[in-house]
């Protein structure tokens, strides 16, 4: 069971809360919402990624729309005098297709540092994915990261690499473990993420698994 099912999404509403957190019972209203939310999301994803974003959470009202980024380095979201908020705000606007004229609709940012980056799925994948980029040998990043997040405090993790690993002619999976990862068990805190690592072979593929 642990392979087959998002470790996140069998949590959902257990230990988890649901990243975009809104209802419309018109059911055009919730597509043009959910679609509008994955754009926002992979796009605030990419043009903050110099600030090490690992989660963002969309709240919508009638004419409200939050959004809470969690980040490693908020202060550089942030910029002088709040000037880079004025910019993200600008940029969702753009994806939102709303008139700047409209009064009567409101963007509320909410940035969030991330105290423990070693306890996020994301940002351990991300640091993973930068040094196979770099060229680092994969089993001493593997193995380095993952004394970090055990010394963060996590009570285990599970790291898969898939791909054309170090240059391989033929690609293969290799799998991690340190501590203990209770896939299976719904009240455990376990965290899952992937990313992808475009390295001059190919793309690897990383998966994080981390039990808080």
């Amino acid at each position: 069971m642990g392979q087959k099912v998002n470790p996140k999404g069998l949590r959902l509403g257990v230990i988890y809360n649901w990243n975009s957190r809104w209802f419309f019972s018109n059911k055009r209203q919730f597509r043009d919402a959910l679609i509008s939310d994955i754009k926002i999301r992979e796009s605030l994803m990419k043009k903050l990624a110099f600030a090490s974003i690992t989660q963002v959470d969309i709240e919508r009202a009638i004419n409200r729309i939050t959004i809470i980024i969690y980040a490693v380095k908020p202060g550089i979201i942030i910029g002088r005098g709040g000037k880079g908020l004025d910019d993200v705000k600008k940029f969702v606007l753009e994806h939102l297709k709303i008139d700047k004229k409209k009064k009567d609709f409101k963007i509320d940012l909410k940035i969030e540092p991330v105290k423990k980056p070693y306890l996020s799925p994301y940002y351990v994948g991300q640091s993973i994915a930068d040094k196979l980029i770099r060229q680092f040998p994969h089993r001493s990043v593997v193995h380095n990261t993952m004394n970090r997040v055990l010394e963060a405090g996590a009570k285990g993790i599970k790291i898969q690499l898939g791909g054309r690993i170090a240059g391989a002619e033929i690609s293969r999976r290799e799998k991690y473990f340190k501590g203990t990862i209770p896939t299976s068990t719904i009240r455990e805190d376990v965290d899952f993420a992937r990313y992808p690592a475009l390295t001059k072979s190919g793309y690897i593929g990383i998966k994080i698994w981390i039990c808080k």
